[in-house]
């Protein structure tokens, strides 16, 4: 029998430090005490583990379940995890995903109660201001503590977020099963504490606390019940806004009540004509002045050699949409020269539709890309982005005035429809608000097919669209 001791609490490395001696000597989970520290072992002196023993290689999930499990008190935590990893290293590492297998289901128990308690810390702690004038800590003595009872051994799991939350203050964080103590550099973890006497009185903390929670209480959805349930009694003694509870609970019949027999007002009416007029002189008036503005603008996504403006006649009757620039339209300031613009130009030009006297532009006017050495791949914008550029676009077609708008691909659909597009199950004639859409491919959805008969049927389509859109075209003509 191998007898393992480990720190009290959460001891993590230690934890670690013993799976791997216990792995490289193929020690079995039914043959160690995992004594833990917390308890006398039945089995005499631990047998001693290799001290250089390799990393144990884990998948990532499983990793992340022992960093949380390890802060439970379940005494048998620690055995638990060494049968999961057991297996795990046998061939089952997706056994985590076998939620009714009874490990799992119990490890799973137990991470779902330490990260509830996580919860409960990060929602329910709260300072209190502590000066102390012979201090050099803070300013004029200024210090903050606070009082918390977790379930669990989590206080170091918790230093995270509150050193990023309370970065500039300095703080201790007191527990019945360690401490935290931050001085704006560095943090110190610490033992277990008992509860400091006066940690309850007023102060400018406690004030605040409680004023925002009466600002946000609203007695029109008052729920006890939900409430002891989100945030149990243990947690009151340490709110200052748990004194405001019992009042804002009685008075909300009464004030729902004044709510609802108040006469409504009437919202103030305002003349919108100024407000339109200074919008309307703000807006470009010309095609030219739309593309200064578009010029002159950042990139929303940094990295652009420059935005890449439409091309094509004002008044063409036919308006191409395409995705975004691609790295040759970045550098050379033109859409659609890259190979993508070049096979659709093949293209429109077996459709009977000549490239000059169409108007071809994109939904989005920037480059956006990630390095790899010298190259600079294509990243697809999100809708965020589209968004974003969409009013440009808008802009930029009711200048043009096009008879018929062409989407290459669904980020271009996007732009005009306002939501997502399956263009395969969507391509064909569509609508696009002011004017009369056709949704189709994109040319570069071409070029990554594989070279085969399905590949050339593919251009052949596309071909075909094209010459739809011209028929369309010339049909109202």
């Amino acid at each position: 029998m191998h007898r393992v001791e480990l720190k009290g609490g959460a001891d993590l490395d230690g934890f670690r430090r013993a799976l791997r001696g216990l792995v490289a000597l193929g020690v079995e989970p039914d043959e160690v005490d995992w004594s833990g520290g917390e308890a006398p072992s039945l089995f005499g002196d631990a047998a001693p583990l290799p001290a250089d023993a390799p990393p144990v290689p884990l998948p990532r999930p499983v990793g992340a379940l022992i960093e949380s499990v390890v802060c439970h008190r379940d005494p048998e935590r620690y055995a638990l995890l060494h049968r999961l990893v057991r297996r795990v290293l046998r061939g089952e590492r997706d056994m985590l995903d076998h939620h009714a297998d009874p490990l799992v289901h119990r490890l799973a128990l137990l991470d779902k109660a330490v990260r509830r308690d996580l919860h409960k810390m990060h929602a329910f702690l709260r300072f209190r201001e502590v000066r102390d004038p012979a201090s050099s800590e803070g300013p004029g003595g200024e210090r903050y503590v606070a009082w918390f009872e977790p379930d669990h051994f989590i206080v170091e799991a918790t230093a995270p977020f509150f050193v990023e939350r309370f970065e500039s203050l300095v703080w201790s964080i007191l527990t019945p099963v360690g401490s935290l103590h931050w001085d704006r550099r560095s943090l110190t973890v610490g033992p277990a504490a008992l509860r400091p006497e006066g940690l309850d009185r007023d102060d400018r903390f406690a004030e605040g606390w409680q004023r925002y929670y009466e600002s946000t209480f609203n007695p029109a959805r008052v729920n006890p019940t939900a409430m002891r349930a989100e945030m149990p009694r243990k947690y009151w003694a340490n709110l200052p806004e748990a004194a405001a509870i019992p009042a804002m609970i009685r008075s909300a019949p009464a004030r729902v009540q004044a709510m609802i027999e108040a006469e409504a007002a009437a919202p103030r009416r305002r003349n919108p004509d100024k407000a339109v007029a200074a919008m309307a002189r703000q807006e470009p008036a010309t095609l030219a002045e739309l593309n200064r503005i578009i010029r002159a603008a950042d990139p929303l996504v940094p990295g652009a050699t420059q935005a890449v403006l439409g091309e094509g006649p004002e008044g063409a009757a036919i308006a191409i949409v395409g995705e975004q620039p691609g790295d040759q339209e970045d550098l050379e300031g033109r859409p659609f020269v890259g190979p993508a613009g070049q096979l659709l130009t093949r293209a429109l030009e077996e459709a009977g539709i000549e490239r000059r006297a169409a108007y071809l532009t994109n939904a989005v006017k920037h480059f956006k890309f990630v390095a790899r050495g010298k190259r600079r791949l294509h990243q697809s914008p999100t809708a965020g982005e589209v968004k974003h550029y969409r009013w440009w676009l808008m802009k930029e077609l009711s200048f043009v005035r096009p008879r018929l708008v062409v989407t290459l691909g669904a980020t271009a659909a996007l732009a005009l429809t306002g939501r997502s597009v399956s263009v395969l199950r969507e391509r064909g004639p569509i609508g696009f608000g002011d004017w009369s859409g056709f949704i189709t491919v994109h040319p570069s959805y071409l070029l990554r097919l594989p070279a085969g008969e399905a590949a050339e049927q593919a251009y052949r389509d596309f071909v075909t669209d094209l010459r739809r859109a011209r028929e369309m075209v010339e049909g109202v003509g």
